[in-house]
């Protein structure tokens, strides 16, 4: 991803311009460094400096892993900036390495003519050794195409927190302070909301949030009177414009916990949420935790069968049931989703995806459980699928997945993945006003005539929902097969065929919106298909590719399964279709399948989103030989154009 707008962009050595439209910074250090927290709270003053901005978290599956190793590095990367930002970048600008394993494994994604800040303090014999330098990298000149600001974070840290009697061990923890200290003065940001969240932090030891703040304010006095020449100096950033309302950064994993909450406040139901801890899943149990004051019941289950087994219980019971894992723990619970199927009940399945399988990459992105989403149960077991595409976009996304459990009497899979729930963007707070309600109906009495009828249905194929206890109205329930009509056991061959028609045809006629198109024209040479956190990469792309004059356009699906209705002829209008996608091809597949035409497949399975330059590449293949683009050349950096987006 770029760095500066045309007008700025200098040389590799010219640095880091006065005014950029937007900057990649990489915070990295060792997993007990805190650059997760630095990288949040400098995420925070981004925001409230009104810049536009994307976060990537990127931190090691071991809890604890040996200090100072290469698989024990954690960072945080944001992109910040006065226009629109879709990703959190590709190459940095700046990369603040706390230690050599931290250097030697983030330096390759840096920019020629970047800026390196490193901890001299941390860059021991030791410490060289156990990230396999055989010479210190500050000064055998490997580093020369880099501005390189070195010196000795940790004795500074030390000297500014020695009023409060810290030990060196101890003192060295609010060395991230200090670095964030040094970060907030280089782009211009407000150190008074950090101080606040420290003493608020910290509240029950003053003396440690003293000594944190002293920390950060000796990193941001370093900044104003050091007077270094060359690479350090002060960058200002303006605010992106933006339309008056009340905006949060929010995550993924909280704004699906908020849209979960708005999607059962919109049905007028209770949600009780059954789950179990598993990276990255796991913060949404905690932050619908918080929320029991909007009728949420959150259960901690012994396993994750348990949990989707009491979800389902609880729907069975006349609330909104929710359950949400990962990889490993949605195949544990494909059992479970069967019977709310065969019951047909509502359910809302929250599939945070990690890299996989088995235990795979539990702290890595990937997209590769789309398979196991639409066709992964036994049994004819359709089940309605849909993916957000960014973190703010999980709130609609949760809102739009308890609207089709409820409406259709049918579990739904929302899935999102390590990238978006981790990550972090500007959120403008909606107006609870603009959404429409779609309040749960409870049958009371009986449907026909003197007879109770549970599955007789409705227009949408849905059959009622019945409360237990309701007068007059018991009824079986259960997961093997059962009349259409009454309920009761039915293995007979014409009722099963009947059942499995009725159950697929309810979910194919789901009604979800026609498919358009983000950017570009509805035909034309190139479709590029993306699906889930693909989005920001593809769409910047593909505006970088349109400026040069081609003939592509950017297609997003949210609605996994079923597809939209004209999603098939609008794909046909296309020469050509490519989708990108973190895993060995799964969408490109089912377009395939459902629609006999030659998608061509980008994939990517290392951990990592797609990084714009290289989706450039890719859709420049198919303009070989176009006259004016000889050789299908187009720019390799985000942020080398400015933006139409809107």
């Amino acid at each position: 991803m770029a760095t500066a707008a045309p007008d700025s962009v200098g040389s590799p050595q010219d640095g880091i311009p006065a005014s950029p439209e937007a900057i990649v910074v990489r915070f990295a250090g060792d997993s007990g460094d805190g650059m997760q927290l630095t990288g949040g709270q400098f995420t925070l003053s981004t925001a409230l400096a009104g810049n536009d901005l994307a976060t990537f978290p990127d931190f090691p599956a071991e809890i604890r892993a040996p200090q100072g190793t290469l698989f024990g590095v954690s960072a945080f990367q944001i992109n910040f900036g006065s226009r629109e930002i879709n990703t959190a970048g590709d190459a940095p600008d700046v990369l603040v390495a706390m230690n050599p394993a931290a250097l030697k494994v983030n330096l390759a994604a840096l920019k020629p003519g970047g800026l390196i800040i490193a901890d001299t303090g941390a860059f021991t014999k030791r410490n060289l050794d156990k990230a396999h330098y055989d010479a210190n990298p500050l000064e055998d000149g490997s580093l020369a195409k880099y501005d390189v600001l070195a010196f000795d974070i940790s004795e500074k840290t030390i000297e500014a927190v020695k009023p409060y009697g810290l030990g060196n061990k101890d003192a060295l923890r609010s060395k991230n302070m200090w670095t964030l200290g040094l970060a907030l003065w280089m782009f211009d940001r407000d150190r008074a909301p950090i101080h606040d969240w420290l003493r608020a932090k910290f509240k029950s030891k003053p003396d440690i949030a003293d000594a944190n703040i002293a920390a950060l304010d000796a990193g941001h006095a370093y900044g104003e009177t050091a007077e270094l020449a060359g690479p350090l100096k002060q960058v200002h950033v303006d605010p992106v414009p933006s339309a008056p309302g009340l905006y949060r950064t929010v995550t993924g994993a909280e704004a699906v916990s908020l849209g979960l909450v708005a999607g059962a406040q919109l049905a007028e139901l209770p949600m009780f949420f059954g789950g179990y801890p598993i990276t990255p899943a796991s913060a949404i149990l905690h932050h619908l935790a918080r929320l029991k004051e909007f009728g949420v019941t959150t259960f901690q289950a012994e396993d994750e069968i348990a949990a989707i087994c009491a979800a389902i219980g609880a729907s069975y019971a006349g609330q909104l049931g929710v359950t949400s894992s990962s990889g490993p723990g949605i195949a544990l619970k494909g059992e479970a989703m069967g019977l709310a199927i065969m019951t047909e009940l509502p359910l809302v399945i929250v599939n945070s995806q990690r890299g996989g399988p088995s235990t795979g990459l539990p702290t890595k992105t990937e997209q590769s459980d789309l398979y196991q989403a639409v066709y992964g149960r036994n049994g004819d077991a359709p089940m309605p699928v849909i993916a957000a595409r960014s973190p703010s976009d999980a709130f609609e996304v949760a809102i739009e997945a308890c609207r089709i459990a409820v409406e259709y009497m049918t579990p739904v899979m929302l899935l999102t993945d390590g990238y978006i729930a981790n990550a972090a963007e500007p959120w403008k707070v909606p107006d609870p006003a603009d959404y429409t309600p779609f309040p749960a109906k409870f049958l009371e009495e009986k449907n026909d005539g003197d007879r109770l009828l549970p599955y007789k249905r409705d227009e949408k194929g849905a059959r009622p929902w019945i409360k237990p206890g309701t007068p007059g109205l018991m009824h079986r329930i259960g997961g093997i097969e059962k009349h259409e009509l009454t309920g009761n056991i039915d293995y007979s061959p014409d009722n099963h065929q009947r059942m499995t028609d009725l159950r697929k045809g309810k979910v194919d006629g789901v009604a979800v919106p026609d498919q358009d198109v983000c950017l570009g024209n509805a035909k034309g040479k190139l479709a590029v298909v993306g699906w889930g956190s693909t989005f920001g990469p593809i769409h910047r792309a593909v505006d970088n590719s349109i400026r040069q004059g081609l003939d592509v356009s950017h297609i997003h699906v949210r609605h996994i399964w079923p597809l939209p209705k004209n999603l098939g002829d609008l794909l046909r209008g296309f020469d050509h279709v490519l989708v990108p996608e973190m895993n060995t091809g799964q969408f490109k597949t089912v377009l395939r399948d459902q629609y006999l035409i030659d998608a061509q497949p980008l994939t990517k399975t290392s951990g990592q989103p797609f990084q714009i330059a290289e989706l450039e590449a890719e859709i420049a293949k198919f303009f070989d030989g176009v006259p004016g683009n000889e050789g299908g050349q187009v720019p390799a950096n985000d942020q080398q154009l400015p933006s139409t987006e809107s």
